[in-house]
């Protein structure tokens, strides 16, 4: 199967599906969609993207949108290794602490919604760093609590292994880093990360090890 990523490299999006991929052992070309210079506002992007967001994922014949549901195709088509549990009630736990990144934390401190937060009080810079500092702090106090009143066995979020929480969670704490958070005030959050950064799958992800990088 022939897999293209079009994503960018700073995207936690593309992040998430390169960890995936990765960790599923599926090799895949990379397509960059230069956010930070508007690309995705581009005729030819809309074309392909309405939304003008990224990622997406080309296999065959499909066109795929959206990181959740395209983890979830990845996880179908490719079962090994598996990051989701084997039985409904750990899969929903999972999905639970991959949402909580997902849907509550991520998209409030998407650069598009930074800038909009920053463009209606004119504070610029300090004012993306401000807000998003606030609202992935507070979204990670919450996770934070979530998973450490569960029982683990290892540093990883469930079982031996990571699991899709991890992929959700690694491209969410470097933007953590990268706007200022307090990453330490999580120790359960911050040594799962430590954990997968070890992996060659996490650390090929990484967003300054991806062919569009660029120094800031």
């Amino acid at each position: 199967m022939n897999v293209k990523l079009y994503g960018y490299w700073r995207s936690s999006a593309a992040y998430r599906l390169r960890i995936a991929l990765n960790l599923k052992g599926v090799a895949y070309d990379q397509v960059s969609i230069n956010l930070k210079d508007g690309e995705q506002n581009g005729e030819a992007w809309l074309k392909m993207q309405p939304q003008g967001l990224v990622p997406v994922l080309e296999a065959d014949n499909h066109r795929l949108v959206q990181s959740p549901a395209v983890l979830e195709w990845i996880e179908e088509t490719w079962p090994e290794p598996a990051l989701l549990p084997g039985n409904a009630a750990d899969r929903a736990l999972v999905r639970g602490w991959a949402a909580a990144i997902g849907c509550d934390i991520h998209p409030v401190q998407n650069l598009r919604i930074l800038k909009a937060a920053a463009a209606i009080d004119g504070s610029g810079l300090a004012g993306m760093k401000a807000w998003a500092n606030r609202w992935i702090t507070t979204g990670l106090e919450g996770l934070e609590a979530l998973v450490a009143s569960h029982k683990r066995s290892s540093a990883y979020l469930f079982g031996d292994a990571p699991c899709m929480a991890e992929v959700y969670l690694v491209p969410q704490l470097y933007n953590a880093r990268r706007w200022g958070v307090e990453v330490e005030a999580f120790p359960t959050l911050l040594a799962a990360d430590t954990a997968c950064r070890e992996l060659a799958a996490f650390a090929d992800a990484i967003p300054e090890a991806q062919p569009d990088a660029v120094a800031d």
